[in-house]
C-alpha cells in the first residue's frame, strides 16, 4: 500500500500483481464451492498510450525511450485485445491468462503465462481477505 515510499512504476507493477493473484483466487474459490464462472485475466502488452509519456519527456535520454516504443509498442486499440479476447472468446477457461503474442509486448491474443509470484495461493488468500476487509465487501459463497 506504499505506506512509506511511493513509486509509480513500483505501485503499478504491484497493482497488475495484485489484479493476478486476486482473479486466480477467484478462479480457485469458484471450483472449490463449484460456482459456474470464468476468471480470466489478461495483459496490453507494450501500447502506446500516455502511461509512459511523462516518464520519456522527463528523463535525459527521453528520445531513446520514446525510439523503442516507436518501434516495440503497438497501437492502445491492439493493446484492448487480450481483454476483450479474455471477455468474449467461447474457447476461454477459469485461470487463463491472455496477452499479445510477440514476446508479450505487441501481436494477437494468446494464452501466456504469469510471473510464478502470481500463482502464489498463500499470497493471492491473504491479499483476498485484505481487500475483502479494506472494501467491507464480503463473498462468503466463495468461502
Amino acid at each position: 500500500m506504499s505506506e512509506r515510499r511511493y513509486g509509480r512504476w513500483r505501485a503499478y507493477a504491484q497493482s497488475k500483481l495484485a489484479n493476478l493473484l486476486f482473479a486466480f483466487e477467484l478462479q480457485r474459490r469458484a471450483e472449490h464451492t463449484g460456482l459456474d464462472l470464468v476468471s480470466a485475466a489478461s495483459h496490453p502488452g507494450y501500447a502506446a498510450t500516455n502511461l509512459q509519456h511523462p516518464w520519456s519527456q522527463s528523463r535525459p535520454p527521453g528520445w531513446l525511450l520514446r525510439t523503442a516504443g516507436d518501434l516495440a509498442a503497438q497501437p492502445a486499440a491492439a493493446g484492448a485485445l487480450p481483454s476483450l479476447y479474455a471477455a468474449t472468446m467461447p474457447d476461454v477457461r477459469s485461470g487463463d491468462f491472455f496477452g499479445p503474442r510477440w514476446f508479450g509486448l505487441r501481436g494477437s491474443p494468446t494464452r501466456v503465462r504469469a510471473a510464478a509470484r502470481a500463482y502464489d495461493s498463500a499470497t493471492a488468500e491473504a491479499l483476498w481477505k485484505r481487500s475483502a476487509e479494506l472494501t467491507g465487501v464480503d463473498f462468503a459463497e466463495l468461502g
